[in-house]
């Protein structure tokens, strides 16, 4: 399994806006993507609650490669819709869980 975190930085005054897109559309489209094992929407409770993670996680790298492409190492995905909310393109990072005892 991997773990993809989607960042963003959202405009002030935004943020409401942003998440209703990501809640109403975004995540159940993810949710419905091949190899998506499940994401959810996370708000900080910092910077004025204004940085948004979209956590996922999917079976393996061949359904990320689906999802994202070749780069998805790199590569965030984003609709043009989502770009005019935020303050700069996303950023997405990978994790691989570690099991514990």
């Amino acid at each position: 399994m991997i773990i993809r975190i989607w960042a963003g930085q959202v405009m002030a005054g935004h943020i409401e806006e942003f998440c209703a897109l990501l809640t109403s559309r975004v995540i159940p489209e993810l949710r419905r993507t091949d190899g998506c094992l499940g994401g959810e929407l996370m708000q900080s409770v910092t910077d004025d609650g204004r940085r948004v993670l979209v956590v996922s996680r999917w079976r393996d790298e061949a359904a990320l490669r689906g999802y994202a492409g070749p780069m998805w190492r790199i590569r965030p995905v984003w609709s043009e819709g989502e770009l005019r909310y935020l303050a700069h393109p996303p950023e997405v990072t990978h994790f691989t869980p570690i099991p514990t005892a």
